[in-house]
Order: C-alpha cells, then structure tokens, then sequence
C-alpha cells in the first residue's frame, strides 16, 4: 500500500498546492466545491452537489452497509502580513487531500467496497453551521459509519503518530447586549452606566463554579460601550461571550449558570441584558467501535508504538453534530501528528507534508476494515441463523 501512496504522491501534492493556493471562507466555496466534483468524477463517484449551498459527497458501490470519510472545505478569514484575506491555517486543504488521497489509493487498489462509500467534502466547519446543513440535505441518512481526520498541532501529537479519537469539547459564542440609562457624568446618580453592569458581569462570571474535573470556562472576549464624549455614562453597550465545556452536559450546565448571573444584575442595577447564541459546537460523541476500527488501522500502517490514545482538546468541531443529532451513527475522527506549528490557525501553520500520506493510508485501511468485519459478521449471522434452523 505504501508503495502505491508514494506513486501518487506527486498527484496528491498537486491537489493540496492547488487548495492551499485557492482558499475560499464558509459558504463561499464555489471554486472549491467544483474542484472537488471534477475530482470525484474522475475517479468514477457519483455526485452530489446543491443548488443552495456549496459542498458536495461522492459515492461509489452500493449495498446494505454505508461508510463514510467527511472532510472539511473552508479557510480562515484572517491577517497575513498586513493582509486580511482568506488562509488556510486549520489544515482544511490538508483533509481535503487525504479524502482524495483515499479515494484514488483505493482505485489504485482496484478496491470494490462491498457496500456504499461516501465522500463527503463539507464547508463551512468554521461557522459551527456545515455539518447541521449537510444533514439537512441528508447525506448521512443512509451512514453507518462516517469517518473524519484533523491534523493535531505538535503540542498535541508528534510527527509520526496518530490516535484514533479526538475528544473536542463543546463551545459557543453568545453576543449580548446592555441597555442602561445615559447620563451627565456629574450626576452619575441619575443613570445606569453600561460599563459598570458590564464590569459586574465580568466579576459574577468568573464565580461561577461547575465540577473541576470537568474542564469549563467563560470569559468576555469583547466589550464595547461610549463615545465620543467623555461626560456622559453610556446607556448602551454590546459584548461577546466565548464559552467552553469538555462535556455537553457541562455546557448545559454554564449556560444555565450564565443566564442567572444576568437576572441577578438586571435586577440589582436596573438594567437589561439581552443574550443571543451566534455560534454552538457540541462536544465529541465517539462511538467505541468505530475507535477501535480506526485504532486497528493505525496499527497496521504505523505500529502499536506510534497508535497514541485519544487527544483531549480544548478546540471544537462541528464534526461531532453528525452524532449528536443522530446518535445511531458510528463516529470516530483520526487525530494526524504532523508537527504542526506554531499552532492551529496561526496565519503561517506549517506542517510535514509526507504525514499526509499516513493518514491517507490510515483512513483508507479503515474503511476497508469496516467493510471486512462487517461483512465477517454478516456472513456469521447467516451461518449462525442456518446452523439453528
């Protein structure tokens, strides 16, 4: 297998050239979305785009047993040098190539999969809102098993292992807004100052204690109130809240805390506080078996040394709705070292490109022995059913 990886290789480096030089942002991957179709083609998928979204899946084979490898499409919108502009610095163009790199190991393979394979090439991960709207569409109705990879920064993972879970925790991102009463800043008695409710909510947020063996944390990650005029207390103010939780539990658990926090303050200062969530991402939901399908290939590719176990992280992934919304799904997702660094969406995240091709054959090992054990049950539970009947 290794030896067909390394005479596609130049194939796979053209492809990842190609993406990292033409990032697109969440929902705008247009150009992308038509790269990745011509691609599919080309190898003999058939495919599946949408009228209303960017995106597209890819299947090959057919049969009662669906496995799936998700990847996702969008860059950052972010700084580089002086610049704003759109960069891929979370290793999408990455996953991107390893899908493909499957896909085209496996036809090198001559690999038939006795049942349906699916690629799916999802956008917008970034927004926390790719994963809901490709389940809207429906594209894992009919998946048993849906596979996805994420480089892990070299904090996390060295070059040269893998693990075959990624425990992302959950986040959200909430924007709230106060409303007080203006003033002349003589006669502070007569409003209710904005800043000082703000300053309040910081104080009362850092108290709020959840299980410490749970990691948790809520913080203000933007406050702005005033304006020109430096004598008056301002009656407005807007704010951004960043909320993080290992568990789904304990994110239910933050934001019921938060909530009376701002009752508490509304009613000692008179004002209002009004919250709205503008991003959710829900924690890792891994199935055991779908683990240790992946561990298994992970053995096989790079040994039991290098099969490192599951990688805690702090950072979330929309990945995980796909569970959580239809808990029968199988999920797991290959943690890639790769020496990335100086870290996940730095503008200038570098990694080893030849890692690449490791997960390429970990993910395409893993498909294939989902296949195998599952069609080694199949053929089990015939033999059992005819030797009792």
């Amino acid at each position: 297998m290794r030896s067909i990886l390394e005479s596609i290789q130049h194939e796979l480096w053209e492809i990842f050239d190609h993406l990292h030089h033409h990032p697109e942002i969440s929902w705008e991957e247009v150009n992308t979305t038509e790269f990745l179709k011509q691609q599919l083609v080309k190898e003999g998928y058939r495919v599946q785009t949408f009228s209303d979204c960017t995106g597209v899946v890819g299947e090959i084979g057919s049969g009662p047993l669906t496995v799936a490898l998700r990847a996702d499409m969008d860059a950052l919108w972010q700084e580089v040098d002086g610049v704003w502009k759109a960069n891929h610095s979370c290793g999408h163009d990455a996953h991107m190539t390893m899908a493909l790199g499957v896909v085209k190991l496996l036809n090198h393979l001559s690999y038939r999969p006795p049942g349906k394979l699916k690629i799916l090439f999802q956008p917008a991960e970034e927004t926390g809102t790719g994963a809901l709207k490709m389940m809207e569409k429906g594209v894992v109705d009919d998946v048993d098993f849906l596979y996805g990879v994420h480089l892990r920064p070299i904090q996390e993972l060295r070059s040269g292992y893998a693990a075959p879970a990624i425990l992302h925790g959950a986040a959200q991102i909430i924007d709230g807004e106060i409303k007080g009463v203006a003033a002349h800043a003589a006669r502070p008695h007569l409003g209710v100052n904005a800043i000082e409710v703000g300053s309040a909510l910081v104080q009362e947020l850092s108290k709020i204690h959840i299980d410490p063996q749970v990691p948790a944390s809520i913080k203000m990650t933007r406050f702005h109130a005033g304006g020109k005029s430096a004598n008056i207390i301002p009656e407005h103010a807007d704010f951004t809240l960043d909320l993080r939780a290992q568990t789904n539990e304990t994110m239910e658990q933050l934001v019921e805390h938060l909530h009376h926090v701002v009752k508490g303050i509304e009613m000692i200062y008179g004002a209002e506080i009004s919250l709205e969530q503008s991003v959710r991402i829900v924690a890792a939901n891994v199935h055991p078996e779908a683990q240790k399908l992946m561990e298994k290939a992970i053995v096989a590719a790079i040994g039991q040394e290098k099969c490192a176990p599951p990688v805690v992280t702090s950072g979330g992934e929309d990945f995980h709705f796909y569970s959580v919304m239809k808990p029968a799904l199988k999920t797991t997702m290959l943690g890639l070292g790769c020496d990335l660094a100086p870290g996940l969406h730095h503008p200038h995240m570098t990694f080893r490109r030849d890692d690449l091709l490791t997960g390429v054959e970990i993910l395409a090992r893993t498909v294939m022995e989902t296949f195998r054990v599952a069609q080694a049950k199949g053929e089990n539970d015939v033999e059992h059913f005819a030797a009792n009947n």
